[in-house]
């Protein structure tokens, strides 16, 4: 009796495949998939940077931040004369001194993390070193621009624009203090190998904060010290 002609091709064997049955479905094209959908198994799904309880810190200092911001350009547009006499009296040129130290310490800190996820120990230990130089400096800068205005007779609090002013510079200047405190001891756990490809979450977190800090002084220093 004629066998059918689709009986005849389901039980005729491959060549290279013995009794391997070669419909879609078969064992063999399985097999072809789940190749195909290895790499997508293995993918790792995008995160933040850093740890989440650093990034919920970094969000209420924004909004702190942003209250302060909005208080001194209302307060601005109240009182143009006071504000206008306050601001003149503010050195830009240290103002920009402190904005490449700032950017410094953050592209270090980025080069920190990306050795370290490299298992470069050494290089990121010493980026850490170079965005510690950029925090210091900043204190060094800041710390002589008070000292200058405390020997001029300076009030901190005689109107709403130097209140607003210590407020600000202040509250900033201790941000970065505890960012040097933060690549300090970054800088200490990574000369002793703590860091490398599987374990740099400190070094990221720590990026992250100083991040936050470069990005308020970027408002602060335009909203305060350059537009009049």
């Amino acid at each position: 009796m004629k066998k059918h002609p689709l009986r005849r091709f389901a039980s005729s064997p491959s060549p290279a495949g013995g009794g391997r049955s070669q419909w879609p479905g078969g064992a063999g094209s399985t097999a072809a998939l789940d190749g195909a959908r290895a790499p997508d198994a293995l993918s790792v799904e995008p995160r933040l940077a850093g740890d989440g309880v650093v990034w919920l810190l970094v969000l209420a200092e924004l909004l702190t931040f942003g209250l302060l911001f909005v208080s001194f350009a209302f307060a601005r547009w109240r009182q143009p004369d006071v504000f206008a006499q306050g601001q003149s009296a503010l050195d830009l040129s240290t103002g920009a001194i402190n904005t490449l130290l700032l950017v410094l310490a953050s592209w270090a800190a980025v080069r920190a993390v990306r050795a370290f996820a490299s298992d470069r120990g050494n290089a990121g230990a010493n980026w850490l070193l170079v965005a510690l130089a950029g925090a210091i400096g900043f204190l060094v800068v800041k710390s002589h621009e008070f000292a200058d205005k405390v020997r001029s007779g300076f009030d901190w609090a005689t109107d709403a624009f130097t209140l607003l002013y210590t407020l600000l510079t202040g509250f900033h200047f201790l941000h970065v203090v505890v960012g040097a405190i933060v690549f300090t001891l970054l800088w200490r756990k990574a000369r002793a190998g703590a860091y490398g490809r599987v374990n740099h979450m400190g070094p990221a977190s720590g990026a992250v904060f100083w991040h936050m800090v470069d990005l308020l002084w970027m408002v602060l220093f335009p909203l305060v010290y350059v537009i009049r």
